[in-house]
């Protein structure tokens, strides 16, 4: 991919639910800074061999995936899209906490906090 595309609701990328959309858009508007992205990626490490990455971003990358929904903006490396296609970020509220999760079905195994996989 030579320019970054974006989605609405990626067939291949990743989706995000519409309350990991609301957080994101809510997390966004409060740092308040025009350009400013959520960044998903992957990298080596965690408990299981890969971990995901949450970062506030405002540098886009040429091969970036860019997924839209409602206020949220999300940019997702091409690299990173490789373990995440098809995946949904999702945000969830119990009586625990709350916390995003990425229902991933390319992961064949994961940590017991959700923040590694393995595939």
């Amino acid at each position: 991919m030579d320019t970054a595309e974006t989605l609405e609701t990626p067939a291949a990328g990743m989706a995000l639910s519409d309350s990991a959309a609301r957080r994101i858009g809510a997390l966004l508007a409060a740092e308040n800074q025009p350009g400013l992205f959520l960044r998903i990626s992957v990298s080596g490490g965690g408990c299981s061999g890969f971990q995901y990455g949450f970062t506030f971003d405002d540098a886009p990358l040429d091969d970036d995936l860019v997924i839209a929904k409602g206020q949220a903006v999300v940019h997702v490396d091409a690299m990173s899209l490789g373990f995440l296609a098809g995946a949904e970020l999702d945000y969830v509220e119990d009586m625990i906490g709350a916390a995003f999760q990425v229902k991933n079905p390319n992961a064949s195994s994961s940590c017991g906090c959700g923040s590694s996989f393995a595939v």
